[in-house]
């Protein structure tokens, strides 16, 4: 198959392998505010001294889709003679998306949840107070009391209100 400029896609591939160039995936990564870094390494020094509390700590995220519809960066490459280790920082907390919530604690997935807009503070809360409690009826009572609920320190996970009904 000929491209629109006359060169074939093998005369391509063999002129960037001639040139010793590779392709390298961009790495997607959400933004992060000042001192989050810290943060995060504080937090793997800590559960890699405490390894046992795997089975106690419920890990949660979310993940959002997008009116424009999933970014499939897969086949997006940067060619270069080493890998340059490029990240594109995304916010797409603050953009119209569907965003789903999974948790996992130990060896068990709980979830999912729709949020069917942005995940605020408020919204938050009340995924919090009417629909954990439900996706975790499965979780025996025991584990519950002594489950760890994990966050990131995402703006919708710290505001003062989701704060203070977590304590």
């Amino acid at each position: 198959m000929a491209s629109r400029i006359g060169v074939s896609c093998m005369q391509v591939w063999q002129t960037l392998h001639e040139e010793d160039l590779y392709p390298y995936h961009d790495q997607r990564v959400q933004h992060q505010e000042p001192g989050d870094h810290a943060q995060c390494m504080d937090l793997c020094r800590w559960i890699t001294a405490h390894s046992q509390l795997f089975s106690v700590i419920l890990f949660t995220d979310e993940v959002s889709f997008t009116r424009d519809g999933i970014n499939n960066s897969q086949n997006v490459h940067t060619w270069s003679h080493e890998n340059p280790h490029e990240t594109r920082i995304t916010k797409f907390q603050r953009r119209f998306s569907v965003n789903i919530w999974y948790g996992l604690l130990g060896n068990r997935l709980i979830g999912p949840f729709v949020f069917h807009n942005n995940i605020t503070g408020n919204t938050y809360e009340a995924f919090l107070r009417n629909e954990l409690p439900g996706l975790l009826e499965d979780i025996l009572l025991m584990a519950r009391s002594q489950m760890y609920f994990q966050h990131y320190g995402a703006p919708p996970h710290y505001t003062w209100h989701v704060r203070e009904y977590l304590n």
